[in-house]
């Protein structure tokens, strides 16, 4: 498994060429209805006071998503953003804020990040949860931030996120902690991840 990282931490990564040229930073992530994986970034100027532009970076023209920066083989992969963007959706939009439920209706937190796997499959492996009372015991005023999988099946209802039961059996505190738990550790959680 390729290094997971939050997609927040995507924000303002720069977007690069293999011969070493900057092209843009990245402006936000966005992902398949289902959440599954990314399909592409929309993008913002290198510059301090630039905006928004209107190319966006399909997942198809990205060669590596890097702990540094987004790599493409050539400005020719970019395209229209609004075309790109039609029927996808912005993963901080959808996903940030959202309810954390079971399918059982056991309230998990809301979520905080997505998690999202680099390399070359961008994948949506997991979220960072601040974590409800029931689910992880404590007082309200320092709730406990978790790493939950994200399970076989995701369903949006409304602004909340179902996910099946035994993907929250196992939690992780910490990123390099979640990466083990999706990465091969052995593991009862193993039946209920992607």
């Amino acid at each position: 498994m390729d290094e997971l990282m939050a997609a927040r931490s995507l924000t303002t990564r720069p977007v690069v060429t293999l011969g070493g040229d900057a092209v843009a930073h990245v402006k936000d992530t966005v992902c398949d209805a289902a959440a599954e994986r990314i399909t592409g970034f929309t993008l913002t100027g290198r510059g301090l006071l630039s905006g928004p532009l209107k190319e966006g970076l399909p997942w198809s023209a990205v060669y590596a998503l890097g702990h540094d920066a987004v790599m493409i083989r050539d400005r020719r992969g970019l395209v229209n953003a609004a075309a790109m963007t039609a029927h996808q959706q912005n993963l901080r939009a959808r996903l940030r804020g959202a309810r954390v439920l079971t399918e059982a209706g056991t309230e998990i937190g809301t979520v905080l990040d997505v998690v999202v796997e680099g390399g070359t499959g961008g994948r949506v492996v997991g979220f960072r949860v601040a974590a409800s009372r029931r689910f992880v015991p404590g007082p309200t005023r320092h709730r406990r931030r978790v790493y939950v999988p994200r399970g076989r099946t995701l369903t949006f209802s409304g602004r909340a996120l179902v996910l099946p039961d035994g993907a929250v059996r196992h939690v992780a505190d910490d990123l390099p902690g979640f990466t083990a738990l999706v990465g091969g550790v052995p593991g009862p959680w193993q039946e209920s991840l992607p």
